[in-house]
């Protein structure tokens, strides 16, 4: 790719914000390696690359939130403010995140101007509204200011958050997948707004998972990989294939080899044949908004995959099938038992074991004992009448840190002292103290180190090979390598199916949407199915959003 060495722009370009080599570290883990970027004054600049690739924390070194350790910052060619100054740098660039940050209690107008009356005796509210009208009106954004923030759709909260950014006289909008929670005559809109304010000289970087909008709104794209800037190319000249393989590392676009690390590769369990009683099994499962209809079916010693990048509908899947979101429609069995919609006290005891995406938030209480967090499922186990005995908790969970091998002093160590590792296979342990006949993993290898995550993929190998069955929710391709079936998930559709043999190049074309369904056909042939069945798979005869 002769592009890829390249520098981002030539010094005589008018830049709305170059970066030069910037470096930030965190600790032992560097986030960004030299990593550059330029855009210029009316640019639709798109900026992609995987989870982990330093997307974010480019952005948070491009709004000031966080210093770089090493490497410049432009806005027009004058340097970037003082970090921590906070006014100056709302004044040459905003970020528009996909989780809307205006507040919901708060009309409209207020949120346009909060914070610009520090010191102020008296507002004038007619005033402020009237102010504000006029604000909206100037860039074209149809909403009345005394609305409440929490009554608006999430677009046309996106449109009062780019006025106030371009109220402040920011001339750099950063948007971070702004069409993950649009339809499609919300996106349409909002590409038309914007285009309409690059007409008046807005520059826009656009961070998007979803590729085919790079190309129909974006000039250019920056390809970062591994916190480092890989390849920058006027989208028009960047083929499609090239660019999924900037992202993945491939040499060149097509089907590569695929490294494998110490994971234990995927293998048949005991009961897998067609006849075996599936452990879960999904009919019509679906959520408005967030997934279509799925019927998903799990067989004894099978792991599974559920593929997709931001607000794709994966993780709704997985979080719906646990319990934790009750669907519209549709049913979940476990064994041939139905689970109760919406419940996870329910799902437990269907048989359905648990791995949350963030184990310091829903997987484990800090402040208590190993024991305590692996036992949580398992307190009615414990002791007689209700009653909870330390010497069967010290002993249930001793069994479990022998059986996953966990490094710890002992039952009684608080569970905030052990590492990341460690940490998830607590939680894992939780999951596993009831025997489930099925486990949900979300991501279950967020935030651990390389050894670690074989550690724990193993684990749910071995889980599989005991007679169960796993769902593994990711966007990390290291997290699917262990699956015997991958489906791939976009904008809450299965738009193609796997085999154990898939490509980094062609999984994740069908993550990012960049596989059209004779593509997603010809992956699923090369991964093992029959063309007739991968035709129906990708959706091709008519079936879609259905996968066994």
């Amino acid at each position: 790719m002769a592009a890829a060495d390249q520098p981002a722009a030539t010094g005589a370009e008018p830049t709305a914000v170059r970066a030069e080599r910037i470096v930030k570290r965190f600790g032992p883990t560097l986030a960004l390696d030299r990593a550059q970027l330029s855009v210029r004054p009316g640019e639709a600049h798109a900026l992609v690359g995987r989870n982990g690739a330093g997307k974010s924390t480019l952005v948070s070194v491009l709004t000031g939130m966080e210093r770089p350790d090493e490497g410049t910052v432009t806005f027009s060619d004058e340097p970037a403010p003082g970090y921590g100054d906070t006014a100056a740098w709302q004044r040459k660039v905003a970020c528009v995140y996909q989780k809307s940050m205006v507040v919901p209690d708060l009309t409209v107008a207020e949120n346009l101007y909060l914070g610009r009356f520090q010191g102020t005796a008296r507002i004038r509210w007619r005033a402020l509204r009237e102010d504000a009208r006029a604000l909206l009106a100037e860039y074209g954004v149809d909403v009345d200011p005394q609305t409440r923030a929490k009554d608006l759709t999430v677009e046309q909260g996106q449109f009062v958050e780019i006025a106030r950014a371009l109220s402040f006289g920011a001339r750099l909008i950063i948007l971070d997948e702004p069409t993950a929670q649009l339809d499609a005559g919300g996106i349409d809109r909002l590409f038309t707004k914007l285009l309409e304010l690059r007409r008046q000289g807005v520059a826009f970087l656009l961070i998007s998972h979803h590729l085919q909008e790079v190309y129909e709104l974006c000039d250019t794209v920056t390809v970062f990989r591994d916190a480092r800037h890989v390849v920058t190319a006027p989208v028009a000249e960047l083929p499609k294939d090239e660019l999924v393989a900037a992202m993945t590392g491939d040499a060149e676009a097509g089907p590569p080899e695929r490294a494998r690390g110490a994971v234990p590769a995927p293998r048949p369990g005991r009961e897998t044949g067609p006849g075996a009683e599936p452990v879960l099994r999904t009919e019509g499962l679906a959520r408005a908004g967030e997934f279509d209809p799925l019927d998903l079916v799990v067989r004894p010693g099978e792991v599974v995959g559920l593929a997709g990048a931001t607000a794709s509908g994966n993780t709704a899947v997985g979080e719906t099938l646990v319990g934790l979101r009750k669907p519209d429609g549709g049913r979940v069995a476990v064994r041939g038992r139905a689970v109760r919609p919406g419940s996870v006290p329910h799902a437990i005891d269907a048989g359905i074991g648990y791995v949350p995406e963030d184990r310091h938030r829903q997987g484990l209480v800090l402040g208590r004992s190993v024991a305590e967090n692996a036992t949580l499922t398992v307190a009615d186990q414990l002791g007689p009448f209700g009653t909870v005995l330390p010497s069967r908790t010290r002993a249930f969970a001793q069994r479990m840190i022998t059986s996953l091998d966990i490094k710890t002093s002992g039952p009684g160590q608080p569970v905030s002292g052990l590492s990341g590792g460690n940490q998830q296979k607590v939680v894992i342990a939780r999951a596993l103290a009831r025997e489930p006949s099925v486990l949900v993993a979300i991501r279950p290898t967020a935030g651990v180190d390389v050894k670690s995550k074989d550690s724990l993929l193993g684990v749910v190998r071995e889980v599989a090979a005991a007679g169960s069955g796993a769902v593994i929710v990711s966007d990390e391709l290291d997290d699917l390598r262990v699956c015997d079936r991958v489906l791939a998930f976009f904008h809450g559709r299965v738009v193609a199916e796997f085999g154990s043999d898939w490509s980094d190049h062609g999984l994740v074309a069908a993550m990012e949407g960049m596989a059209d369904r004779e593509t997603a056909a010809s992956a699923a042939v090369e991964a093992g199915h029959g063309a007739e069945q991968a035709r129906e798979n990708a959706g091709i005869e008519g079936k879609e959003g259905s996968q066994s």
